[in-house]
């Protein structure tokens, strides 16, 4: 690459207004999922905290399709699907029409999130290797950045973070979201079954194959929907697989004379179900740890896999999205904006340490049949993800004037006409696009 370039510049303005819309609706589902998780610790620690572990046990659903699964079990497989179709949805966006879309822009990004999967995954794996080499198999779960939560955050401290930061957060949350899919389905499924599995593969081609006839109505895609994810259920593939799938497969260039894509109608109509419903409930019957009555609930915050998680999520990355940023920029003789600085990446990073919704979705996975090491991980999801909400709120405290002026410079819209002044004039022809 030979041309010198900016990273963390001004978006186009189509792409700003998407990044926007996705980010106020996941704010308003962020802070459904910490009421949800509040509402599930208080009453796991509460003296009716049993019948909260009992109400999770309590199993629903058809025997004759092996699908009579506790509300707990649903809430993982079945709830957090959706989650996962809307973020095969925002990951098809990106790659065809946003920031994915250019290899050259796209490079950033996507290096800063392998960097954020990568450098916390060794880190735990360098800890629970010395000290708790049985929990050794969680080195998934301080991959994940929970975007929900980080932007519930964003929402309190950082209202005024630039666009370019904000969508650069989305990015990282939705190449994190298919690195943890792969891995669950690659390293956290079991019992493979592979006629299932090929009539899921078939289910997904036929979907395909609807998308490209331009077969419309709710009533041909919701019921394959649902044989796609039993299917891949019973395959032993881990179903939320199905949903990113089923997302990526779906139509996201609009045709001529059409008012939205498929992709854009069904993550409109879907991300409000999503993050809304789906995501807090799965929060609800995941994070309930009781500590109460446990003579021992101080010390697990010291426990190999806690400290390991917490290390992962807190340093590492930080360290991961920072670095990888970073060597991109300096191998490819990119620029910062200038009105940003590479703390203010590190801050991203920092605020990227919030991995709560996945991590538990992996926690349990990991430790399916190791209830002690089970609580551990999510009591080091649930710390870490605490501490790194603090340290992102002080250090976007520490740069909180200067966001404010670019913040206010993007927004100023002196004629009234809805598009910033900074998208008209000389920069028209370069960003309205």
């Amino acid at each position: 690459m030979s041309e010198s370039r900016v990273v963390f510049d001004r978006l186009p303005l189509s792409e700003r207004s998407y990044v926007l819309r996705a980010l106020r609706e996941e704010t308003v589902g962020g802070a459904l999922l910490l009421g949800a998780a509040v509402l599930a610790l208080v009453w796991a620690n509460s003296p009716w905290r049993e019948s909260y572990h009992e109400l999770t046990r309590i199993t629903v659903g058809p025997e004759a399709l092996h699908l009579n699964l506790s509300l707990a079990t649903w809430a993982a497989d079945g709830l957090l699907a959706v989650f996962f179709f809307v973020a095969g949805l925002e990951l098809k966006h990106e790659l065809v029409l946003g920031s994915l879309s250019d290899r050259k822009k796209a490079v950033v990004p996507v290096v800063a999130a392998l960097g954020g999967m990568a450098v916390p995954a060794l880190l735990y794996v360098a800890v629970t290797s010395q000290t708790d080499t049985e929990a050794v198999g969680g080195w998934g779960i301080p991959m994940a950045t929970d975007i929900a939560f980080a932007l519930a955050v964003l929402a309190v401290v950082g209202k005024k973070l630039p666009v370019a930061l904000r969508a650069f957060l989305l990015t990282l949350a939705v190449v994190d979201d298919l690195g943890a899919i792969l891995v669950i389905a690659v390293f956290y499924s079991d019992k493979f079954a592979l006629v299932p599995f090929l009539g899921a593969i078939a289910g997904m081609a036929l979907w395909w194959v609807l998308q490209r006839q331009r077969v419309e109505g709710w009533y041909v895609y919701v019921p394959l929907a649902l044989v796609v994810w039993g299917l891949m259920h019973a395959s032993g593939i881990h179903a939320t697989v199905a949903g990113v799938a089923l997302g990526l497969l779906t139509r996201v260039r609009q045709d001529p004379g059409e008012e939205e894509a498929p992709a854009d109608r069904w993550e409109h109509a879907i991300r409000p179900l999503s993050a809304g419903v789906c995501v807090p409930l799965f929060a609800f019957f995941s994070a309930g740890v009781t500590f109460v009555g446990n003579d021992d609930g101080a010390a697990i915050l010291t426990q190999p896999v806690v400290l390991a998680i917490a290390l992962g999520l807190v340093v590492g990355k930080p360290v991961g999205v920072l670095g990888g940023a970073w060597l991109v920029a300096r191998f490819t003789r990119a620029s910062l904006s200038s009105s940003l600085r590479w703390a203010d990446v590190a801050a991203v990073g920092v605020l990227a340490g919030i991995g709560f919704t996945v991590s538990l979705l992996i926690s349990e996975l990991a430790f399916e049949t190791d209830q002690l090491r089970l609580g551990e991980a999510k009591v080091g999801v649930l710390s870490a993800s605490v501490l790194a909400a603090v340290l992102a709120t002080i250090a976007l405290r520490m740069r909180a004037r200067s966001y404010a002026a670019v913040y206010d410079a993007e927004e100023a819209d002196s004629d009234g006409d809805g598009v910033p002044d900074v998208y008209q004039a000389g920069d028209a022809g370069r960003d309205s696009r």
